[in-house]
């Protein structure tokens, strides 16, 4: 770690070029003898990806940023309150550190946190950070985090680690069996430790997959921000006995979504032709696939066993995009044409032959506007569009 970067000149040197090009800049070299173009390169990009990811970071004008890839395989900021909400107690160890914003988060609600991580360099900044922060009830540990872990007489309230999902070769895995480190490998050391274990995994992991390859599954929660599933969180208790309890959550500047319900694959779904209005749900609960407990818990039904679309007479509060169906009308139909030819519309398809691209060929229809457009196939096997306005 370089704590020449810290100087006034640097810093202000880094500031003011935020939104300069900086290959051009690494190109030009750098101004200040005992800094290199690269290390200026790493934090400018560094404090822009913060501006958007981690605002608390961003304002800390001493804050000292790490390679890309460390950055960009972290928590933003968004993901690791959410995360520091599920966690309480006396002593909590994040066995695999990386940037520390999920450690710092944790701090907030335990009173000792154990900070661990392989890469030496990366905790040097880590610990450096934390004091820029003013935060003095971690202790940062350089070295493996099981080995800490085997070694001590701790007994903590809460374990958290986030696997590293690339093997030998940097191509990516999703079992948690091939992740570093094997939690599942280890789960007899970390129920030794500790009741409570905390997992964050790919988005692309399967549910059932991680249900099967873990113990003691007493809570799964699936983050989204802006409709874009971040990652999986487990929660395993020890010795649960209970259903595992799916709880949805999508972030966004307009409102927070929320859905809850218990692991039931049994339950059916009703369906339905379309009614006055229609419901997309949001890309954290399209990622548990209850489809079924969310049509029971909300009184909807189903367009179709493929579509994810849902329908209902009633305006509903409901977690994720709802539209006020105008029309409904034949796909190929000369009234769908002569009503939106060289017109604009939001096209959407769900359980559809054609996609987005080809219709608007085919249509003539452009991009925008206030109609939706949805394309898809209902319970008759009818190829129909949903006109739809947004409520």
């Amino acid at each position: 770690m370089n704590t020449e970067l810290l100087q006034p000149e640097v810093q202000e040197f880094v500031a003011k070029n935020l939104n300069a090009d900086v290959s051009a800049l690494v190109l030009k070299g750098s101004p200040f003898p005992k800094v290199t173009a690269a290390e200026l390169a790493t934090q400018i990009a560094g404090r822009k990806t913060a501006e958007r990811k981690l605002p608390v970071w961003f304002e800390n004008q001493h804050i000292i940023y790490p390679p890309k890839l460390n950055l960009e395989q972290t928590s933003s900021q968004i993901t690791a309150e959410y995360k520091a909400s599920l966690v309480s107690g006396e002593n909590l160890t994040d066995l695999t550190g990386g940037f520390g914003i999920d450690s710092y988060f944790f701090s907030k609600n335990v009173e000792n946190v154990f900070y661990n991580e392989l890469n030496k360099d990366l905790a040097k900044i880590v610990q450096h950070n934390y004091k820029a922060l003013k935060i003095d009830n971690i202790e940062v540990n350089s070295g493996d985090g099981l080995v800490f872990l085997e070694a001590t007489e701790v007994k903590f309230d809460w374990i958290y680690l986030d696997p590293a999902r690339r093997d030998d070769h940097g191509g990516k895995v999703f079992r948690l069996a091939d992740c570093t480190p094997d939690v599942v490998e280890n789960l007899p050391l970390l129920f030794e430790k500790s009741d409570n274990i905390l997992i964050k995994t790919s988005p692309l992991l399967d549910l059932k997959l991680g249900i099967s390859e873990l113990d003691f599954v007493a809570e799964i929660h699936v983050v989204a921000v802006e409709n874009e599933v971040k990652e999986l969180l487990w929660v395993l208790k020890k010795d649960s006995t209970s259903a595992v309890k799916i709880i949805s959550k999508n972030f966004s500047k307009k409102e927070n979504q929320t859905f809850e319900t218990v692991l039931n694959e049994s339950l059916d779904t009703a369906f339905s032709l379309p009614k006055d209005y229609l419901y997309e749900p949001n890309a954290a609960i399209m990622k548990t696939q209850l489809f079924g407990q969310l049509a029971e818990d909300f009184k909807i039904k189903k367009l179709h066993q493929n579509s994810h679309l849902f329908t209902s007479e009633n305006n509903l509060d409901f977690p994720g995009r709802k539209f006020k169906i105008t029309d409904i009308l034949a796909f190929g139909s000369k009234e769908l044409k002569k009503k939106f030819k060289s017109k604009k519309a939001n096209i959407s398809t769900r359980n559809f032959p054609v996609d987005v691209e080809n219709i608007r060929k085919k249509l003539k229809i452009k991009d925008g506007g206030k109609d939706y457009l949805f394309f898809t196939t209902n319970l008759k096997e009818e190829k129909i569009v949903l006109v739809c306005e947004k409520v």
